[in-house]
């Protein structure tokens, strides 16, 4: 197999090559997000206001297409450092049609609900009539982010990172590109406004999606897609959702958490959910980031523990702990240092920035303990351990975090959902290391005596 290289390869290097490619796209969506959500700001108030009300569901639709690919991913790597590339190409040739019938229901499903959804949040006609024209064109391209989501997974999982990147990045480029032209009516374009965004990361994603069709075909790729009847094997869809379902749930947690949130914080002002939503936009250069550590260690770490070298999956987990914790570690500088400006990208309006400086510098206290969270997440689902990962994201995104907010919030107001944040890390990391330490000695014991 031409994969060996991840058993063989020094590990620092390893995972660097392995990360860095991931990490510069993931940047690079990054950027788009902040772009994106700057240009809707230009718009209007109310416009951003719709644009944070829209991306809890924005993010689900992420959630169940990335989450499921993470589980074919994990199956995927498994089988390859196994020497088994019949089940490795069966699991992929899945992953493409099941997530192409997710991105049909998605599509469907969120256009439906997302009137009677913004109604939950606001009674501003404005406001919902924005989310609405938004999500109705953004949430159409659903099957197109499902098959490429599915499709990057396939190449990660091979080892083909700087591919994965190109393609990743080719989209977001095209977006932020798009994003001035569409929504104002540059040149012989038309001025669309909010359905000009939303335009723009659809036509985006469908680029991404192009270039990875075009590179499985003419590259050289070592796993096929094979639609024929041999191909689905029941036992690998049952491991593919095994570990995919506690994924997607990782990956829609966020989504629950913001809209609880923005429930405990209408009550205060409008101005703190704005102040939320753009948070969650800033964090995006963190995460991202971090996430791209995730998916360059996910696949090592699936094939290492196939293969059975259990020592390299402990130094990769060490690694890969200690670059996330260094992004997270610029975040906080950057949060204490220049909240106003950050803040600043998306409101001129004075209340607006110091609210939302003072909502950073309280949020970041809890960046660089987060990264324990996210990397044993990561490494557990990259193990075929999708359930123990999905208690951590619980704990994260709603058993912890929703109560503590709310019982602050009785006694500090919005300030109390801030400091939320930071003890709900803490608390988090410490659960989350001794779950992961506990889990992969089982597994690691387990798989010695068979």
């Amino acid at each position: 197999m031409q994969q060996t290289f991840m058993k063989t390869r020094p590990i620092l290097p390893l995972v660097l090559s392995m990360s860095l490619p991931m990490v510069v796209s993931m940047m690079v969506a990054s950027l788009y997000n902040i772009v994106d959500s700057y240009y809707v700001a230009k718009i209007s108030e109310d416009a951003m206001t719709a644009l944070s009300l829209v991306f809890p569901v924005q993010n689900l639709i992420n959630a169940v297409t990335i989450g499921f690919s993470i589980g074919a991913n994990a199956v995927i790597s498994y089988h390859l450092g196994a020497q088994d590339s019949q089940k490795a190409n069966a699991a992929a040739t899945q992953s493409v049609l099941y997530n192409a019938i997710h991105g049909a229901l998605l599509t469907m499903g969120c256009i439906a609900v997302m009137p009677f959804f913004l109604r939950l949040f606001t009674t501003d006609a404005q406001v919902i009539d924005l989310g609405v024209r938004y999500s109705r064109i953004a949430f159409a391209f659903a099957v197109f982010v499902a098959i490429s989501m599915s499709l990057e997974k396939i190449f990660q999982a091979t080892g083909k990172m700087l591919m994965t990147m190109i393609c990743m990045m080719s989209g977001c480029v095209a977006n932020i590109l798009l994003d001035p032209v569409l929504i104002f009516g540059w040149g012989p374009f038309p001025e669309m406004g909010i359905e000009g965004a939303a335009l723009a990361t659809g036509i985006g994603q469908t680029l991404s999606l192009a270039i990875y069709i075009t590179c499985y075909f003419v590259g050289d790729f070592p796993v096929r897609l094979c639609f024929t009847a041999d191909t689905f094997n029941p036992r690998l869809t049952r491991k593919m959702y095994s570990v995919g379902i506690p994924a997607t749930l990782n990956l829609a947690l966020p989504s629950l958490l913001i809209s609880c949130l923005n429930i405990i914080l209408s009550v205060y002002s409008q101005v703190y959910v704005l102040v939320l939503g753009v948070y969650y936009k800033l964090q995006t250069f963190l995460y991202l980031p971090a996430n791209g550590i995730v998916q360059g260690m996910r696949p090592i770490l699936g094939y290492n523990f196939g293969a059975r070298e259990y020592a390299r999956v402990a130094k990769i987990y060490r690694v890969a702990l200690t670059l996330s914790a260094c992004i997270m570690a610029v975040g906080t500088i950057l949060c204490w240092t220049i909240p106003g400006q950050l803040i600043g990208l998306f409101s001129t309006n004075a209340d607006t920035i110091a609210i939302g400086s003072t909502a950073l510098r309280i949020i970041s206290i809890g960046f660089i303990v987060s990264s324990v969270s996210i990397i044993s997440c990561g490494a557990l689902e990259g193990l075929g351990m999708g359930t123990p990962s999905l208690v951590i994201s619980l704990l994260r995104y709603a058993l912890l975090i929703l109560p503590v907010a709310f019982v602050l919030s009785r006694f500090l107001d919005a300030l109390g959902v801030w400091y939320a944040f930071w003890i709900t890390e803490f608390i988090t990391a410490m659960i989350a290391y001794r779950l992961y330490r506990k889990k992969v000695s089982a597994r690691d014991s387990a798989a010695e005596a068979e």
